[in-house]
């Protein structure tokens, strides 16, 4: 027992021992490699721009294989269906697209009075677009069909081009309302045909990539912002108030206060009505949520309350004895294509691409979790192409736009959904009702039917607890959220999402002109530089400035980086460069000067030996005078080279001018080190930007380099004729530790000691 012990002891220590060395081996280490400047680090890698593949020549390719693979990028139906495990998926599929058929029946109804339309044609956009979908889409598990959204502001079209007051009948002032609806349907046909348009030109020149101009708090602002709207367009049906339509800025504003003014007009039957409908819908999703784990399907609420509710309507007779409204004649069968009617895409080509990009924004969002959630990939250009074709061809069929709705694709998951299988059961169920069952939903109360949707506002309206989260984790998203949400509601839809899109755009130029600027220094015992106000063992190292911007540099902040760079290092650069150039003005006079006595000099002289050459006198005194002429001609000659030979030496004065031979301050470091590591890229102005720094604080004896570029901002550089004779790849180094080091070993006022090298 006591040597099993002891070994154990002794296999812990060697233990101990090897994952110490082991410890000690991981920190202690050390690398060796020359110093690299951009030009040596060129040569090392065999530096060389990239050969850019003409994609225009594979995009004119004709063979078989181009062929086929284009038709399986266009049709992935053809891709999968082929391929599809009947036995493990077809029973899912099927159970997921009942599920999703019976929620579609009461939303495309409910929908439909959003956008203004009867309530036959939310029937028609829940059939023609999840079929096309099938054939087209990508995504494996979102419900496409009417959303509400997508109805709220296709309604806030067809009511501000198509209002009320336009089909007053003389006799008695009450609206004809198959006029009204026949002009409103066209009108949202024509706008699906133009959504449609929108979609499939964008995806087909691969323009996906806007959505990510939709940032995350802007959809949801946005489309919480929405969901309001969708409340207060349905108290009217709560109540049974007739309202005034009202489109364009505030009209939610005016259209509160109008049902706040009829209230006291409010139709009991009809509040009655819709209280109980919507008490009903919550205990059913209670009771979903409760037994959720003991049900194979969700209870179908909405379904059942319809029914019972058109059952109620009929048999007591809501409409005759209590004056509720119903949705009226639904009529069976399929209606045939129409043509849009081109004249009115000129009045709905600003709400069409608005329409567009949000409806493409809500699917691919979606599209995109649910593919991270199963481990496929969604194809964005393809799903634009797909919600293109389902509008535009939906619109020819007298449908509205549509998107994907949340809550069923949810509801298609969950229910074992795997392929738009499921989608496409769901449309030829709802193909049953259209043709067969439609029209006995005549009697539904249409304050039901706002219940329904009401109460399915329950998940965007808990959007507002963003708010608070948003405060907590970053308030710049708040204020977009924020502004977002004020600007839809009070501008309607349309602008309010133009309006977001601005804001959130401008925000991001605002963040790039206040980025963090700082001055490095280097951790103890590493090549790792950090702020030196955040890091207090940081050390600037002695002689060398380092300074660094957390965002690029181009035309809207390159002047607030040069002033910055300028203020960090503690010297008034512009007002050093200044009085130097006062002081070489003031001895450039001074050498003029001091030419100019030479010359007057010069020629003085001249004139007085002359005149005492040929003065009439003596023998004796013309040799005397000879005698002082020449002397005097000795001794002017001699004041003159002195003047010359001075002012030559003052000509040669300002070329060697140094700060401390004109009596100026010097700064206390000879080598500036810019690390540029945050460029992704360049433009003219930060390129002149940059050659000015160079030259100010080579004015100022400072010799400057650049660290840490990246391959295409040196590409750049050298295409904005950035490097001359002056500025060359020798001031730029592979990272900020060489351009230290670099400095450090040959600073521009003298030699540096070589303990301090060896230490870095």
């Amino acid at each position: 027992m006591g040597l099993s012990e002891a070994s154990g002891q002794r296999d812990t220590q060697a233990l101990l021992s090897t994952t110490q060395a082991m410890e000690l081996r991981r920190r202690v280490y050390h690398v060796e490699r020359p110093l690299l400047n951009q030009e040596q680090l060129e040569e090392l890698g065999r530096w060389g721009s990239a050969t850019g593949t003409l994609q225009w020549r594979t995009w004119l390719q004709c063979s078989h294989a181009r062929a086929r693979a284009l038709l399986l990028q266009y049709l992935p139906v053809l891709a999968w269906l082929p391929r599809y495990p009947m036995r493990d998926w077809l029973l899912g599929d099927l159970l997921s697209g009942l599920s999703v058929a019976i929620m579609q029946l009461p939303q495309g109804l409910a929908y439909a009075l959003l956008a203004g339309l009867p309530p036959v044609f939310g029937l028609y956009s829940s059939f023609y677009p999840v079929f096309i979908y099938f054939l087209f889409g990508t995504s494996r598990h979102i419900s496409v069909g009417t959303f509400a959204i997508m109805s709220v502001m296709v309604g806030s079209v067809t009511e501000s081009l198509a209002p009320d007051e336009d089909f007053l009948q003389d006799l008695n002032s009450t609206v004809n309302e198959t006029a009204r609806d026949a002009a409103r349907v066209q009108l949202a046909s024509a706008l699906s045909v133009l959504v449609g348009l929108f979609q499939v030109g964008l995806g087909l020149v691969h323009f996906g990539f806007v959505v990510t101009y939709l940032s995350e708090p802007l959809v949801r602002g946005y489309t919480t912002a929405a969901s309001v709207q969708v409340f207060i367009s349905q108290l009217k049906y709560v109540f049974g108030l007739q309202l005034s339509s009202r489109s364009g800025p505030l009209s939610v504003i005016y259209t509160v206060l109008e049902v706040c003014w009829k209230l006291p007009q409010s139709v009991v039957g009809t509040v009655v009505t819709a209280v109980v409908a919507g008490v009903v819908l919550v205990l059913v999703k209670l009771l979903n949520d409760k037994l959720q784990r003991y049900l194979p399907l969700p209870i179908p609420g909405e379904l059942l309350t319809l029914i019972g509710a058109t059952g109620i309507s009929y048999g007591v007779g809501l409409k005759r004895r209590f004056g509720v409204d119903v949705v009226g004649d639904i009529p069976a069968g399929l209606i045939p294509p129409v043509a849009p009617n081109p004249q009115l895409f000129a009045k709905l080509v600003g709400n069409a691409f608005a329409i567009a990009v949000v409806g493409f924004a809500i699917a691919i969002s979606l599209g995109k979790i649910f593919a991270l959630r199963h481990g496929y990939r969604v194809d964005s250009n393809q799903e634009l192409v797909a919600l293109g074709l389902s509008n535009l061809i939906g619109g020819l069929f007298q449908c509205f736009p549509v998107s994907c709705s949340m809550s069923r694709s949810l509801v298609q998951e969950s229910t074992g959904g795997n392929t738009q299988v499921a989608g496409a059961v769901s449309s030829l169920f709802i193909l049953i009702i259209i043709v067969k069952l439609g029209e006995l939903f005549q009697d539904l109360p249409k304050a039901v039917l706002a219940a329904a949707i009401i109460v399915n506002l329950k998940g965007m309206l808990r959007q507002f607890t963003d708010i608070c989260s948003l405060w907590k984790a970053n308030r710049v998203d708040l204020l977009i959220w924020l502004v977002t949400f004020v600007a839809t509601i009070l501008l309607n839809m349309d602008l309010g999402l133009a309006v977001a899109v601005a804001f959130s755009l401008l925000l991001v130029v605002v963040r790039t002109q206040l980025p963090h600027y700082s001055v490095l220094g280097q951790m103890p015992d590493t090549d790792i530089y950090r702020d030196v106000a955040e890091y207090s063992e940081a050390r600037e190292v002695p002689g060398v400035k380092v300074f660094r911007s957390s965002a690029t540099v181009y035309f809207a902040n390159a002047e607030l980086y040069s002033d910055a760079l300028k203020q960090r290092c503690g010297v008034d650069v512009d007002h050093l460069i200044s009085r130097k150039k006062k002081l070489l003005k003031k001895q450039e006079l001074k050498l003029k000067r001091l030419l100019k006595e030479g010359i007057q000099t010069q020629a003085a002289t001249s004139k007085g030996s002359s005149g005492s050459t040929n003065a009439n006198t003596s023998i004796r005194d013309i040799e005397s005078n000879n005698l002082e002429g020449s002397k005097a001609k000795v001794s002017a000659g001699n004041e003159l080279e002195d003047t010359v030979a001075s002012s030559q030496e003052d000509a040669k004065a300002p070329a060697r001018s140094t700060l401390k031979a004109l009596g100026l301050p010097q700064p206390d470091f000879h080598s500036l080190v810019l690390d540029l590591g945050a460029l992704s890229f360049v433009d003219t102005v930060c390129i002149k930007s940059l050659k000015n720094i160079f030259r100010d604080f080579q004015e100022i004896e400072v010799e400057v380099y650049m660290a840490a570029c990246h391959t295409p901002v040196v590409a750049q550089l050298e295409a904005g004729h950035f490097f001359d004779a002056s500025i060359t790849k020798q001031h730029l180094f592979a990272s900020v530790h060489d351009a230290v080091i670099f400095a450090l070993q040959h600073p521009r006022s003298g030699p540096v000691s070589p303990v301090l090298v060896t230490q870095l």
